[in-house]
């Protein structure tokens, strides 16, 4: 009996941990200028050619991120969910440490769970139980991840196109890029808020005396999208030697529309193979069934009265 309460407490408690941190990792940020100026000093003053150490100190999330980095392999896994989490669009001052706080807690919720089902069970069967939960809870927040970072990638590539049209007309007007990257974030905001956030941090670094070059390289490392990273090359190459940007915007629009038209004809294209499987697998058994069965019903119904008519 106490056992039992004791698992239900700690299940609780861990639950409640868990809703808490989601909602923390996932809320309206309160103050979007500061986090990302702070962002943005933070990439100043770190040198790309050396990884940045964890500190023993600080806060509960400084802590728990410097005892993750001190397990085998921990500092590589940490940094490439704080990248995932970047082209995500999470990018909260404390995201990496909610994120490894989620991680932690799934896994504990699945072993404790699990160790309660299985306490009567033999070593054999609860070690090998024990260890299916363990990668499962290690996979499962990983796994959410990437389908995030899938989605605000879609995202921003559908909204690609209409914006950087925009952005060509705009400029057409006579207003400098920043200005016109400024009002274009401004226009999109409502429409495309993903890529309205990504030109306005441009903006933001530019503006607070970050290269321009500089920035638009950040912006691709944070999206990781081959189209972006074609329109920084763009930007950056005729600001260099004096062209055209705005009759350049135009022309890569257009082909930026080419592109995803082309991207919704493969995909109308693969619908048909996609589907071939479910079809076979639940579809036709079920029509077979629907068919056949009452014809086999009256047929076998027919022969038992023929057989008792004899």
């Amino acid at each position: 009996m106490l056992t039992s309460l004791f698992l239900f407490l700690i299940t609780g408690a861990t639950i409640s941990l868990l809703l808490w941190t989601g909602f923390e990792l996932f809320r309206t940020q309160e103050d979007p200028l500061g986090d990302r100026l702070e962002e943005l000093q933070s990439h100043a003053l770190v040198s790309t050619s050396r990884v940045p150490r964890r500190k023993s100190g600080g806060t509960f999330f400084d802590r728990l991120l410097y005892f993750v980095s001190l397990v085998p392999a921990g500092e590589d896994w940490l940094r490439g969910s704080e990248k995932l989490l970047r082209r995500a669009g999470i990018r909260r001052k404390n995201a990496l440490a909610i994120y490894v706080l989620i991680t932690v807690l799934l896994i504990l919720v699945l072993t404790g769970g699990m160790a309660a089902v299985q306490r009567n069970n033999p070593a054999s069967s609860w070690i090998g139980a024990m260890a299916a939960m363990l990668i499962i809870g290690f996979m499962l927040p990983r796994m959410v991840l990437q389908r995030m970072v899938k989605r605000y990638r879609r995202k921003l590539q559908v909204a690609l196109p209409d914006t950087v049209d925009l952005l060509g007309i705009v400029l057409g007007t006579g207003l400098a890029l920043d200005q016109a990257m400024n009002r274009v974030s401004d226009e999109m905001q409502f429409i495309y808020p993903e890529l309205a956030n990504e030109f306005a941090t441009v903006v933001m670094q530019v503006r607070a005396g970050q290269e321009r070059a500089k920035a638009f390289d950040q912006l691709v490392r944070r999206t990781g999208i081959e189209d972006i990273k074609s329109l920084a090359a763009m930007i950056v190459q005729s600001e260099k030697f004096g062209t055209s940007l705005s009759q350049a915007l135009n022309v890569y629009a257009e082909a930026l529309r080419t592109r995803r038209r082309l991207r919704a004809e493969a995909a109308v294209g693969k619908a048909g193979v996609k589907m071939l499987f479910p079809i076979v697998l639940f579809i036709l058994p079920v029509l077979f069934v629907v068919t056949l069965v009452p014809a086999i019903i009256n047929t076998l119904h027919d022969l038992k009265v023929l057989g008792g008519g004899r």
